[in-house]
């Protein structure tokens, strides 16, 4: 497959994954969605689904890895890395444009939320709770939720091992599944094997940091969040926003090196 085959596809790939999973977690999220509350078990299906919808998308023209874990991995398994940054450029531009759709897509669930005063603040505020001033404290905005992850306890050391052991779970699966004949990506069967694979993973290791396991996913949209003209959303959380990205990509090289030892 050729450069601009590669960077297309991911970018393509990862804008409809970002695109799904992040639409999930503001439908969860947002006032006046009518997903509102739908609770934990719909965000791991939502990104389970947007990670099956992408990868079949995009497999023809990049080999979808939507995930520079997932192409850290397979460079050190194969030893080839001339692709690596097309990859990267492709999957980050693409978190970037899928986080964009989604507040197109909730634009006005992003302003009645941040203009409620219950949620926000001012005059009336009720929301007092500890974790809240924990957030704002921290300088994690309302929605910051829906763009990117964030631990539920602030511990660097455990934080950035959950990272590690999902992406690490994540990557033996795909690496085990056997990739396609160019050696790029799943084939049918090993795509929705690794859909299911995300759900379990946000279902059983979810809940410690929101389950980034991917670099872009984590960082296009809190950039994004960072940039976009949304009233009253608080920081960026850039204080933690180094875990998301160091711990998955452990995570992926851990992996390409147990494969390599193991059932190479």
């Amino acid at each position: 497959m050729s450069s601009s085959d590669i960077f297309i596809g991911e970018t393509i790939g990862t804008a409809i994954l970002i695109l799904l999973g992040g639409g999930v977690c503001a439908a969860v999220t947002l006032k006046a969605s009518k997903a509102r509350n739908a609770g934990w078990v719909a965000i791991a299906l939502g990104w389970g689904f947007a990670v099956m919808t992408a990868a079949y998308i995009s497999t023809p023209l990049s080999g979808a890895h939507l995930n520079p874990a997932v192409t850290i991995g397979i460079a050190i398994k194969d030893g080839d890395w001339s692709n690596v940054p097309t990859y990267f450029a492709g999957q980050l531009l693409g978190a970037m444009i899928g986080a964009v759709l989604v507040w197109v897509a909730y634009y006005g669930q992003f302003q009645a939320h941040l203009t409620d005063r219950e949620i926000v603040g001012g005059p009336g505020a009720q929301d007092t709770t500890a974790k809240a001033v924990e957030a704002q404290e921290q300088g994690a905005g309302p929605v910051l939720g829906v763009f990117s992850t964030g631990p539920e306890i602030r511990n660097v050391v455990q934080n950035l091992a959950t990272e590690i052991i999902g992406t690490f779970v994540l990557l033996l699966a795909i690496l085990t599944q056997g990739l396609n004949g160019e050696g790029d990506g799943l084939g049918v069967l090993g795509v929705l094997i690794t859909a299911f694979v995300v759900v379990s993973i946000g279902l059983s290791l979810g809940g410690p940091t929101g389950y980034a396991i991917n670099p872009v996913r984590d960082l296009g949209p809190r950039i994004v969040h960072a940039l976009l003209p949304l009233p009253n959303k608080g920081g960026s959380d850039w204080s933690y926003a180094w875990i998301p990205v160091v711990g998955p990509l452990i995570g992926g090289a851990i992996a390409g090196g147990v494969y390599n030892l193991a059932f190479a």
